[in-house]
């Protein structure tokens, strides 16, 4: 379909459907409306399946959305423009993502800031922002979006707002997982932490978004990093992101943080929290070093967990920091992300470690439930 037969008409195509909690996916012919004011029309090209998805595909503790169309980390191209884009054309290479920038908030005016008032990330959303409806139909009936930005479809709508333009000379295959989880990793190490170089590091969790901060650190130019997991089946493959060091807190018998402590001659300067686990998010605050050490939290814990740690360990001029995205702006700052990869500091290929058809996409479902690989390339067009 050219853009040029498709703009403004209803487009039919094919979308990875899920219909209910824990379901199987099922590929559907799906209706796609044009987009709206402020709205842009997507040619999905390559997708991924991430953590974020399959919690919410199998609704635990939070309102379930369904039927719907999962899928927040993809390349693709823009297909056709609503009303008021200004700054994309058809054709332009983008990432869709799963928070905003406005431009207009506080929040995206702000230097400090990339969490804008408007595009933030809603999970329980499954309508467009201008009128409060979906785009997508089958036989009349509406399929709720994810994240605003469904990408297990051929052919999405997402805001502007959520739409980074990118080099188009940048391979979509390789740079499409920046889109989410390796960004949030990169960013929490570039962008937040800060550790200089030489500097020692912890990584808690070493999954896609622990290995990407690990790979950070490795840009950085950190001298020691340290892998923190309960699986050491992680270890051998960290090292091709920068780990050099291990440890698995099961195989001592006193809090990792005490072991880090003895292992960094009081601390390491630097910590990552990329798990969600309340214990660990503890671990990584107290194991970094007094007077200028820095922990930073990635990982999203449970509704009721609470953060317990005695304040003179604030007092004793420790940090501790959060992280939304990496503190990455999606439209101002992903382009020079991309732009790391184009000139060889960051490497993306390692972390695809499985391929699959989009008509296979439950693979991918099977992949990460088994704990296998890291990201799943899933090609559209096969």
């Amino acid at each position: 379909m050219s853009a040029r037969s498709t703009a403004g008409q209803v487009i039919r195509c094919k979308a990875a459907v899920a219909w209910e909690a824990g379901r199987a996916l099922t590929i559907e012919e799906v209706e796609v409306a044009p987009p709206q004011a402020m709205e842009v029309r997507l040619k999905i090209l390559f997708t991924s399946l991430c953590h974020t998805d399959v919690y919410f595909w199998e609704a635990k503790g939070q309102t379930p959305v369904f039927p719907r169309i999962f899928g927040h980390e993809a390349g693709g191209v823009v297909e056709s423009l609503g009303e008021g884009v200004t700054d994309l054309k058809p054709g332009d290479h983008v990432l869709p993502v799963f928070t905003g920038e406005c431009g207009d908030c506080r929040h995206c005016k702000s230097e400090e800031s990339n969490m804008c008032d408007l595009l933030r990330i809603n999970t329980d959303r499954g309508v467009m922002l201008s009128d409060g409806k979906t785009r997508f139909s089958i036989n009349g009936k509406p399929i709720y979006h994810f994240v605003g930005t469904s990408t297990f479809s051929e052919y999405t709508v997402v805001h502007v707002g959520c739409v980074a333009k990118v080099n188009p000379a940048a391979p979509l295959d390789k740079i499409f997982v920046l889109s989410c989880g390796i960004s949030t990793g990169l960013g929490a190490i570039l962008n937040v932490a800060k550790p200089t170089k030489g500097s020692t590091v912890a990584i808690f969790g070493l999954g896609a978004v622990g290995l990407a901060a690990a790979e950070g650190a490795r840009i950085a130019g950190a001298s020691r990093i340290i892998g923190v997991d309960l699986n050491p089946n992680r270890f051998e493959e960290a090292k091709k992101f920068g780990c050099n060091e291990f440890v698995n807190p099961k195989d001592y018998d006193k809090p990792v943080q005490e072991v880090l402590a003895e292992m960094t001659n009081g601390g390491v300067d630097r910590s990552v929290e990329c798990t969600g686990n309340i214990n660990a998010m503890i671990s990584a605050f107290e194991c970094v070093h007094d007077g200028w050490g820095v922990a930073v939290l990635v990982g999203v814990p449970n509704k009721d967990d609470a953060f317990k740690t005695h304040p003179v360990n604030f007092l004793n001029e420790r940090t501790l920091k959060g992280t939304f995205f990496g503190n990455y702006k999606p439209r101002s700052d992903l382009p020079s992300v991309v732009e790391k990869y184009m000139n060889k500091e960051l490497e993306l290929e390692k972390f695809i470690t499985h391929e699959v058809a989009f008509s296979d996409i439950n693979k991918a479902f099977d992949y990460m439930l088994a704990g296998e690989g890291i990201r799943c390339l899933i090609r559209m067009d096969t």
